[in-house]
């Protein structure tokens, strides 16, 4: 217990000395990590924990965007009252969507996320008069939310997402350690034996669904007061696909595994892209080399290196000749 204390002080320290030490551009690189990030550990938990992999997961985080430069842009609507209407709209978005996607599972719940996800890009392609159609939405204004210094500023703004990002993955740590968590864990590994124990299981998978949309929306509001604009693309199939890869990559079921995940995505794509158009490759490589040889994922793989220097992995010793077997502790 006192070496994760320790560890998460030192994580704290690192966090809050970054925009102190880093070059701006890098800065911008750890805010976009933290966005991506708590998407990405939204939908670890439905994928991680529940099992059920979404391949339309950006349509919240799109649409939460949208609706911030909507009422922004459109509206004049103050940013402290677009942020959580954007947040409240994803939520709506999803508890809609979960009514049609939760009563499949498997193979068949992949495919539904993937229509709805389409089908709210197209809205958000075609519908040029609110949306902007391919032009998107430019000029959102920063994240003013009264307080002393202004959030145009990269480091104040980065202070800023820290904060939020530091509030939505204690949410979710305690929800997914709390016992509709365990439920979750249950579900994914015997929906049968779950539902004769007298679980509910497709609302169990509902309430998932609705919150992992919800903190989507989360980082998806975020997201458009930090890039000013959004556009189509933020919602379409590749940003669904690239989640599903952060989560891969960090580890499904670790929570946090996403992140790293979400690091790995984002300074490839920015640091790499700028010597070779071919980026994906590389990252595809990166992929791959996850799979094949830490198929729990960075973090996962961690884990287990940890657990086994810590001496947990020990095989017990074989009993000699008239004595007892030992017992592993």
């Amino acid at each position: 217990m006192g070496l994760r204390w320790l560890g998460w002080a030192v994580v704290a320290a690192v966090a809050l000395a970054l925009p102190q030490v880093l070059p701006l551009y890098f800065t911008h690189l750890v805010l976009l990590t933290m966005i991506y990030g708590l998407s990405a550990m939204s939908l670890d938990l439905l994928a991680g924990y529940t099992g059920l992999t979404s391949f339309g997961h950006a349509a919240y985080f799109g649409a939460a965007a949208y609706t911030v430069g909507i009422l922004t842009t459109q509206h004049r609507v103050p940013p402290a009252l677009a942020f959580p209407a954007g947040v409240a709209a994803a939520a709506a978005l999803a508890a809609v969507y979960g009514l049609l996607a939760t009563r499949a599972v498997g193979v068949y719940f992949l495919i539904i996320t993937l229509a709805l996800g389409m089908g709210t890009w197209g809205l958000a392609y075609r519908w040029s008069s609110v949306t902007g159609g391919d032009n998107g939405l430019p000029g959102i204004p920063p994240l003013e939310l009264g307080l002393p210094w202004s959030t145009s500023d990269p480091k104040h703004l980065y202070y800023l997402i820290l904060v939020i990002f530091c509030l939505a993955a204690f949410l979710l740590y305690r929800l997914v350690r709390s016992p509709f968590g365990l439920s979750l864990r249950g579900i994914r590994e015997s929906e049968g034996r779950m539902r004769m124990l007298g679980y509910n299981t497709w609302l169990h998978r509902y309430v998932a669904f609705v919150v992992a949309g919800t903190f989507a929306g989360l980082a998806g509001s975020l997201y458009a007061f930090y890039n000013r604009f959004v556009s189509p693309p933020d919602l379409h199939i590749a940003a669904s696909a690239e989640a599903v890869l952060m989560v891969i990559l960090g580890g499904a079921g670790t929570l946090f595994g996403p992140l790293v995940g979400a690091g790995i995505v984002v300074f490839l794509r920015n640091l790499v892209s700028a010597y070779t158009h071919r980026w994906m490759l590389i990252l595809g490589v990166v992929f791959v080399l996850t799979v094949m040889y830490a198929p729990q994922g960075v973090a996962g793989g961690a884990r287990a290196l940890w657990a086994r220097w810590r001496g947990r992995a020990v095989t017990p010793p074989v009993a000699g000749p008239g004595k007892e077997p030992v017992a592993e502790r």
